[in-house]
């Protein structure tokens, strides 16, 4: 496979990393990978080394403050720092493949990004797989929580509020072992503004799933702690897809590319993209 990075100018003139990894035969198809909260595109290699061998290409970026890319470390200013940075991406992308059918992969909040960014660019892409995604407050979640988050958004953007359990991101030891050594992770606490912003995203996204129409596959670890399942459940009631699949793998936990049993994850993936691109 041939190996591509580079950076670009993403909002606010903040410096993003990218990479792509392209079969050495002609092009099937794009997935266009969009990273969850603290990590970055080069832990996606499992996705690269199944889909590249079968003509399709990976490309994703380092959101910003993540990764290689620029920024304060989990911190934006406007969740939208996200979409309108991946929207230049995904054009840079469309250019150096015009005429080659581009799917979008969003995972955790990666799949609020993703969804998100369905909601106003749906027509750019053949389909989109989404992961685990942080679309659904959790019903544990009170409502001064959440106007505590808003608020602490607005007056104490920087202060970091939680950390992530790692040891829930996978059953395989070796992935967790990866992940707390890994020197682009940040292994510091989210900020207020982030939090605070997925809220707000996630909030829209409930309101507006429904106009959501492209065929979609939503996967899900069922024993996953980190994002409630039911948020899975809940876009695939919601999405207008007339096709649409959600497939939940009951012991898996948040990260069902990186499980023990990943090989079972990407061929229902890799069938899923088969079907769209012959249907």
């Amino acid at each position: 496979m041939k190996h591509i990075e580079g950076n670009f100018k993403g909002v606010r003139e903040v410096n993003i990393y990218y990479q792509g990894w392209l079969p050495e035969e002609k092009v099937k198809a794009v997935l266009l990978v969009v990273h969850g909260l603290g990590e970055h595109c080069g832990r996606y290699m499992n996705v690269v080394n199944y889909f590249v061998p079968l003509g399709y290409a990976v490309y994703g970026l380092d959101h910003v403050g993540h990764g290689k890319s620029g920024g304060k470390r989990e911190y934006v200013e406007s969740f939208d720092d996200f979409t309108d940075t991946l929207a230049i991406y995904y054009k840079m992308i469309a250019e150096w493949l015009p005429d080659i059918a581009i799917f979008l992969f969003g995972h955790s909040m990666g799949g609020t990004i993703a969804t998100y960014y369905l909601l106003d660019h749906q027509h750019d892409f053949k389909g989109a797989i989404i992961s685990a995604p942080l679309v659904k407050v959790g019903d544990s979640v009170s409502p001064a929580t959440i106007t505590m988050s808003k608020v602490l958004s607005r007056l104490a953007p920087k202060m970091g509020v939680v950390a992530l359990d790692v040891n829930s991101l996978s059953r395989d030891p070796e992935v967790v072992e990866a992940y707390v050594n890994d020197p682009l992770v940040y292994h510091g606490k989210t900020t207020a503004r982030i939090a605070g912003e997925l809220l707000s995203a996630m909030q829209r996204i409930t309101t507006e799933a429904g106009n959501i129409a492209l065929p979609m596959i939503i996967v899900q670890g069922g024993e996953d702690s980190l994002v409630d399942p039911s948020g899975a459940q809940m876009l695939y009631e919601k999405a207008n897809c007339a096709d649409k699949t959600l497939q939940i793998y009951e012991a898996f936990y948040h990260e069902v590319f990186n499980e023990p049993e990943r090989d079972v994850v990407l061929t229902d993936v890799e069938n899923w993209l088969e079907a769209q691109m012959t249907g």
